[in-house]
Formats: C-alpha cells, sequence, structure tokens
C-alpha cells in the first residue's frame, strides 16, 4: 500500500507513474478524503481534551455531552478511515527509473540476449504435435475431464517435470534457499496484499463460491503471508524462499496472446523465489534473482533474452519488473518464460512486515520469481532439443535425474 503522507508529498510523481501505468485514479479525491480525516482527528483529539477537563472538575452534564458529540464523530471518523484505506488499497506501486513507458509488449526493452538457437536440418515440430506422436501430452482427454485449458502429462513427460522439479529446488538449495510446499488455496486479505485483486475488474484467480478463500495464482502469494505481521531482527534478513505449488488462473484478458497447446493453461506447476530483505539490499537482491533464473536456463542450455517490462504491463505491486524469454523455433520469437519483480516494500505495508534495527522498525522489501514454469519450460525442451527422427535429447543436466538420454516415447 501506498502511504497517503508520501502521496501528499509527492503529489506529481505520483500522478506521473498512474499516467506511465495507463490508470485512471482520481489523487483530488484521495486528498479530499485524507482532509476530511484530518479534521475529523483534530475533532476528536479536542473533545477529549474537552472530555478530560470535565471529568476533572467533575461536570457530569458537560461530560455527557461530550461523549455524545464524541461517539458520533469517532463513528464517522472509523468510517473515513475505511474509505480512505480502501481508496489506497486501489493504488499501485511506484515505478522505477528503470522501466520503460508504453503500453504493451512492443515497449518492453531488451536487455540481453544469451544462446544460439537451435538449427535443424528437418521440418522442426511444435511441442503438441510431439507430446502427441511420444504419447506424453493428452489435451484431449484432459478436456473431457476438465474443460479447455488443461492437459495431462504421461509417462516420460510426468517424469520430465518431476526431473526439473528435483533438480532446481536441489540447485537452490545449494545456493541457500530453504524449500517450502505452500497452502494453494489462501485467504482474500493475503490475495489483497500481495497485490493480485485490485488491478482488474475482472481477476485473473479463482475464487471459492461462498468462501473466503481463492486458489493461488502464484507460491508468491503464501510465501509472502507467511510472515504477515512480523518483525524481523536484521540480522534474520535476508530470508530466501524456493516455493514449489500449483497455479491457477483465469487467463482472463489473453485474447490475441499465444495460446498454442499447453503454453497458456488455466492449472500448471510452478517452483518460485521469494525473498525478504532489508530495503538497502533490494536492488542486489533483484539482480540476484536475475541471475540465478538466467543460470538455469544456461544449464537446461536453452536460449534465451532478458526483456525489462513496460509500464504498462506492469502487475500492480511490481516496482521493476525483467522477463526471460526462451526462444520458438517454429515461429523464430521468443515468449514469456519467468519473471522477476521487486515489490519494494508495496506487500510489506499491506501485511505488516517490518525489521527492527538500532533505528527502530521498518518495513522490509519483498522480491520474487519464477525458477521454473514447468509447462512453458518443457515446451522449450521439447521444440528445442527434438531430433530429426521425432525423439527429444534430454538436457545433459536432467540425464542422471531422468535416468536416460532421449525421450523416445511411451
Amino acid at each position: 500500500m501506498v502511504n497517503i503522507k508520501f502521496i501528499r508529498e509527492n503529489l506529481k510523481e505520483v500522478e506521473k507513474v498512474l499516467a506511465q501505468r495507463r490508470m485512471k485514479t482520481d489523487l483530488g479525491h484521495l486528498i479530499e478524503i485524507d482532509d476530511k480525516r484530518l479534521n475529523l482527528i483534530k475533532e476528536v483529539d479536542e473533545l477529549r481534551h474537552e472530555r478530560k477537563k470535565a471529568a476533572e472538575i467533575k461536570d457530569q452534564r458537560k461530560g455527557s455531552e461530550i461523549k455524545e458529540k464524541l461517539s458520533k464523530l469517532e463513528s464517522s471518523l472509523t468510517a473515513v478511515e475505511k474509505e480512505l484505506d480502501d481508496s489506497l488499497e486501489q493504488m499501485p506501486n511506484m515505478l522505477s527509473p528503470q522501466v520503460p513507458d508504453g503500453a504493451g509488449e512492443k515497449d518492453n526493452h531488451e536487455i540481453k540476449k544469451w544462446g544460439k538457437p537451435p538449427k535443424f536440418d528437418f521440418e522442426p515440430k511444435d511441442h503438441l504435435t510431439l507430446g502427441k506422436k511420444l504419447g506424453i501430452i493428452n489435451q484431449e482427454a484432459a478436456a473431457k475431464t476438465s474443460g479447455h485449458g488443461f492437459y495431462y502429462l504421461m509417462g516420460d513427460g510426468a517424469l520430465l517435470e518431476i526431473a526439473l522439479i528435483s533438480w532446481v529446488i536441489s540447485f537452490l538449495g545449494k545456493k541457500g534457499y530453504k524449500s517450502v510446499i505452500t497452502p494453494e488455496l489462501v485467504r482474500k486479505k493475503f490475495v489483497e496484499g500481495t497485490g493480485y485483486l485490485p488491478r482488474r475488474e475482472e481477476p485473473d484467480i479463482y475464487k471459492i463460491e461462498n468462501d473466503d478463500l481463492y486458489l493461488t495464482a502464484t507460491s508468491e502469494i503464501p510465501i509472502a503471508a507467511l510472515h504477515t505481521d512480523n518483525i524481523f531482527d536484521k540480522k534474520e534478513l535476508p530470508k530466501n524462499y524456493v516455493g514449489f505449488s500449483s497455479s491457477f488462473r483465469k487467463e482472463a484478458g489473453s485474447y490475441g496472446k499465444y495460446t498454442h497447446g499447453i503454453f497458456r493453461v488455466h492449472e500448471f506447476h510452478k517452483v518460485e523465489i521469494f525473498k525478504f530483505v532489508k530495503p538497502e539490499d533490494s536492488d542486489a537482491a533483484f539482480k540476484e534473482i536475475i541471475a540465478v533464473q538466467e543460470e538455469i536456463y544456461q544449464k537446461l542450455g536453452i536460449a534465451y533474452r532478458i526483456v525489462n517490462i513496460c509500464s504498462g504491463e506492469m502487475s500492480a505491486a511490481a516496482y521493476l519488473k525483467y522477463d526471460l524469454e526462451y526462444w520458438d523455433p517454429l515461429n523464430k520469437t521468443y515468449r514469456e518464460l519467468t519473471s522477476a519483480s521487486n515489490t519494494t516494500d508495496f506487500q510489506a505495508r499491506r501485511l505488516g512486515i517490518k525489521y527492527k534495527d538500532s533505528s527502530g522498525t521498518n518495513y522490509v522489501h519483498t522480491l520474487n520469481g519464477t525458477a521454473i514454469a514447468l509447462s512453458r519450460t518443457i515446451i522449450a525442451i521439447l521444440e528445442n532439443y527434438q531430433q530429426k527422427d521425432g525423439s527429444v535429447k534430454v538436457p545433459k543436466v536432467l540425464v542422471d535425474v531422468l535416468g536416460k538420454n532421449f525421450i523416445r516415447g511411451s
């Protein structure tokens, strides 16, 4: 949550950020609500002082009159404070000066490229064609079971996903990340607290009917919630987690986007990096997440590029966001594979996560990044490692985990 004091003191800067994000928010109305709140606080304080004086001289009649007025004012103050909090909940995070201004994907800035895209001496197949032929992806059966946007992984497809999960969690464990398997149902306060509800009229997240529970869109939500209302000692930071969970998304607003095969689905598995750090360590922590993501896909031998996401594509919580995009050899383009976001103190303020040092207590910064989005990584492996005979070569780093050099069908 953006602090109202910060908004008042940096009004032009906040207006600029809202314009960059292509958001329409009436800051004037927000200031009016806060003015009303401040005036009510002043009136309440004055009446409390008068009540104290009346009590000192034992003027019961005046004390009774003040009590009645005070009760009404305190009720008004509570209502205005709620109105202000509700309005502030709709405010996004500020933006890093590094964020390019723009409305859509074409405005993202490429930072770097790594690896050489494969060259085939045969006509390459897409992942769905390969998956069907190898007997490892079954969308038709899933459509009957669950509807559009679901899939079965079978045989070596399932084993490939398990191998990726096992390998990446072990890899991150050696770097000091603590493993966590999270709940996949979370309360509304944590969905709001992490910034996953306020921006959309149609949230991209599933709600459980007649209950205060939502299916997680990412393990970022329950990991952030893990330390709600916690005050760390500064020596306890950073806290580094690697979480595994299913992710559920409606994919509202996906019209016009690439949706072939299992690229954009309603349920998938993901391994997530999450960090709680001191504000002064925030920039370095973001760079560390990017470096870890790059190392993972370099070890998998998949060509990629890093892009700096433009202002109009940013989530409400993100201050700075980079995507890692894999090479799609059939369409000769790059496609989103992982993302990394620095949310500064946006989530920490909403969830009450602080740390203490000699100067007092301050809000931590939270950062998150995808270690592996399993379905898209499987797509990247199938399409980039396919062989002329229709088999798929297993990336060297996964051979021992999977127990084979090639996926030949099952």
